[in-house]
């Protein structure tokens, strides 16, 4: 067999394996998720919640804005606390305060330390017995408990209502007045938050741990990490010495085995492009993604800005008409919806030329296509501002409003619309691709990946429609990660290296079989830890200890490829240099430099940073997450969509003079920004909590009290340069852009004889 051949079948065997498992361990999380009770009982058997207004208060969770708005579990917003870990602290607190009043003192606090202790026993026992009966479907609380919850559902009843008294902690927390108007709601919305926080501190039955693997750090009833996320941790990082130490070897026997060298192409071999009316019809993709960039930059500024202020934007009271949880929605979903544009818009350019093929009526696909695009980010958009001003209704709220699940916010209808226009959109990429996957055709496996690759990304996004409005939370983030991670992370990332080896190939800097067999073996290691480190996103999300053992195994490999990305960057870098005809792609091989950069330090070193398990455990939540998030999504998929952009205006635009100081100052503002972002606010801050979940607790890493310190306001504020440098370079990019259409300068096509002197001369 060929190597070609080898390395695909290798290829099938790793995907199938590892989505076998994957299934596998979706299936444990099912049988395993913490119970749903049918009702919660004081031993006095007074009824305390009923499973209905458990459900009814998650309803309002994801109305408001669910994970938008604070955490549940970890995963959500960082201004407003992770609502678990917070309700699950003043429980605690409630219960310890009444029993040190029945002995006199004025609080736990006023208490000895000997008599501290002896409580403090008496609550670990209190709060981790479990006591759910599966036959009745039963949680039987304790006299304290139940009294300890009413006191603290009414302190959420006034938070989530108008009470003047809760102002200033509604301020510190970026949450409108009347987040939840309705008081019914209000008080259902505890029951959520109760089981959330039950699920956190409640033992396994016949177990040790709680059913989110002792998540989070509580102290006061011994939540710590379990010896399972030290043992994985470890084995995390053996991981991934072994990965990196493998990958070396390869690198080592295989270096200098490569074809000879052969000669360069003298002219731009793309010079002969055809551009199709369907190629020339993706122009408004670019625009359109400018847009919704630009807009996402600003609903960015605002949401950090809401730190500092709470409820108001430089005086003016912007939460009444966009509250932060909006904000942070749109923000968030938009990051996703301008990169997503990129790809669908490079994938029907691209498409048409690399099989030289026109389907008919494919210019009507992609107009249509666009249309529905245009349509689904209005439509949804308006339906979640409708959700979390409260006057959608919860009935809708499912379909059309606001789903509560970050990255994955779009009510229903909406989600079912984008899957269909992602069938489409493989649709037209298929028919177009089709003369070129005939066999026999050349670069068939190359574009073979591209196309599998379009198929997974057009299908796989129907993970978003696994779920239904009462699935359990577990399972919802089992394959809410399917979304996040596979179809971003994963298949996105593949349909990316097989396009820029499709372009190098093509531009005649590679040889084809040195391509193809470098894509694939490139698949291959991603996948490896790709798919299995899905699991690492879900250590506390009601999961059993086998997914935190995958998790953190596969996940440590997803690191072994970016360690020697700087052999791709420094590769990358000698292409560029190849010929002088070169210089015409000079930017879009510039944001692919920097791809390879960000890949290594925001995927690379931010991200397992986060990733073993004993990290996950104290970091889950902190600022030391979107530090991860910012580097990778920006850094690795934004640039990359930059550069696809780039790319493609080249060949729409071929006979045009690019403005080579605007494309400068955006690269280099985008780069900067983005460090100064990272290293003046995310990083000092994330570890300032990370000390302080250490030391007192996750809950009051999150806490008012932590979060609205000065120096926490100062390193917000510290956003300001690197955010206005990042904004600059934006500005800049779409300045240029309109400019090609605007005031365009001809400087013509060097002819082929031109471009082969100047090659020579250089050669010489």
């Amino acid at each position: 067999m060929t190597n070609t051949k080898k390395l695909w079948i290798s290829l099938a065997i790793l995907l199938v394996a590892s989505f076998s498992v994957l299934l596998l361990m979706g299936r444990e999380i099912y049988q395993k998720a913490p119970p749903m009770p049918e009702q919660v009982v004081s031993t006095s058997g007074e009824t305390i919640y009923t499973r209905a207004d458990m459900e009814l208060g998650r309803r309002v969770w994801q109305s408001m804005g669910g994970m938008q708005l604070g955490s549940i579990w970890g995963h959500g917003g960082y201004v407003a606390p992770d609502w678990s870990a917070d309700w699950l602290h003043r429980e605690i607190m409630a219960v310890l305060d009444a029993w040190a009043a029945e002995e006199g003192a004025e609080n736990y606090a006023a208490l000895s330390p000997e008599r501290q202790a002896a409580l403090k026993g008496r609550l670990e026992e209190l709060f981790r017995t479990n006591t759910y009966e599966p036959a009745t479907g039963t949680i039987t609380l304790a006299e304290e408990r139940a009294r300890a919850i009413e006191k603290v559902s009414g302190h959420y009843e006034r938070l989530f209502g108008n009470d003047p008294a809760f102002e200033p902690l509604r301020e510190a927390y970026a949450m409108k007045d009347d987040t939840v108007p309705d008081a019914d709601h209000r008080k259902a919305l505890g029951a959520f938050f109760w089981w959330t926080a039950w699920a956190a501190g409640t033992e396994r039955p016949g177990d040790t741990i709680t059913y989110t693997n002792n998540w989070p750090s509580e102290p006061l009833i011994e939540n710590r990490p379990p010896a399972s996320s030290f043992v994985w941790s470890a084995f995390s990082v053996l991981f991934l010495l072994a990965g990196i130490g493998l990958l070396g070897w390869h690198y080592a026997v295989s270096h200098g085995r490569e074809e000879e060298p052969h000669d360069l192409p003298p002219f731009d071999p793309m010079r002969g492009t055809v551009v199709t009316p369907s190629m020339s019809a993706t122009a408004k993709y670019f625009w359109v993604l400018l847009a919704l960039f630009l807009v996402q930059i600003l609903l960015g500024a605002i949401t950090a800005h809401y730190q500092v202020e709470g409820q108001v934007q430089y005086g003016f009271e912007l939460a009444n008409v966009l509250p932060y949880s909006l904000s942070r929605t749109w923000h968030t979903q938009l990051a996703v919806l301008w990169i997503a544009t990129a790809w669908l818009g490079t994938g029907l350019y691209i498409a048409p030329a690399i099989s030289g093929y026109e389907p008919p009526y494919q210019r009507l696909g992609v107009n249509f296509l666009w249309i529905c695009l245009i349509i689904i980010v209005v439509g949804s958009f308006a339906g979640q501002w409708f959700a979390v001003m409260q006057t959608l209704g919860l009935e809708n709220n499912f379909w059309f409003g606001h789903q509560g699940w970050e990255y994955a916010d779009m009510g229903r209808f909406w989600q079912i619309f984008l899957f269909i226009g992602l069938v489409l959109w493989l649709v037209l990429v298929g028919r177009a691709l089709w003369p070129a996957l005939r066999p026999g055709a050349p670069g068939r496996s190359i574009t073979g990946l591209l196309f599998l690759s379009t198929v997974a990304i057009g299908l796989f996004f129907g993970a978003a429609l696994a779920w239904g409005e009462n699935t359990h939370i577990s399972m919802v983030e089992y394959w809410r990660w399917w979304l996040v991670h596979l179809w971003v992370e994963g298949f996105f990332e593949v349909f990316a290296t097989a396009v820029i080896a499709f372009l190098f190939t093509r531009l005649g800097l590679l040889k084809l079989q040195t391509a193809t067999v470098a894509v694939l073996f490139a698949t291959i290691i991603f996948m490896a830890g790709g798919v299995l480190g899905t699991l690492h996103h879900l250590y506390f999300a009601g999961t059993p200890t086998v997914v935190l053992a995958l998790g953190a195994s596969f996940s440590a490999l997803e690191v072994v490829p970016l360690a020697y990305i700087g052999f791709e960057a420094y590769h990358t870098f000698r292409l560029s240099k190849a010929t002088p005809w070169m210089e015409r792609y000079r930017w879009p091989i510039m944001f692919f430099l920097a791809v390879s950069f960000w890949n290594l330090v925001g995927a690379g070193l931010f991200g397992f940073l986060i990733n073993p398990p004993l990290s996950l455990y104290y970091m889950q939540g902190l600022n030391l997450t979107p530090l991860h998030g910012h580097t990778a999504l920006f850094g690795v998929y934004g640039m990359l969509g930059i550069g696809l952009v780039l790319f493609c205006l080249r060949g729409l635009k071929p006979e045009l003079a690019w403005n080579e100081g605007l494309l400068k100052v955006s690269f280099w503002s985008f780069n900067v920004g983005l460090a100064m972002m990272a290293l003046f606010t995310l990083l000092p801050l994330g570890t300032m909590q990370l000390i302080e979940a250490i030391n007192n607790g996750y809950w009051s890493a999150r806490s008012a009290e932590f979060m609205q310190q000065p120096i926490v306001d100062l390193l917000v504020w510290m956003r300001v340069p690197g955010d206005t440098i990042f904004s600059i370079g934006a500005l800049a990019l779409v300045v240029f852009v309109i400019g090609l259409w605007v005031r365009p300068r001809y400087q013509g096509v060097p002819t082929e004889e031109e471009e082969r002197a100047a090659t020579t001369k250089a050669r010489a």
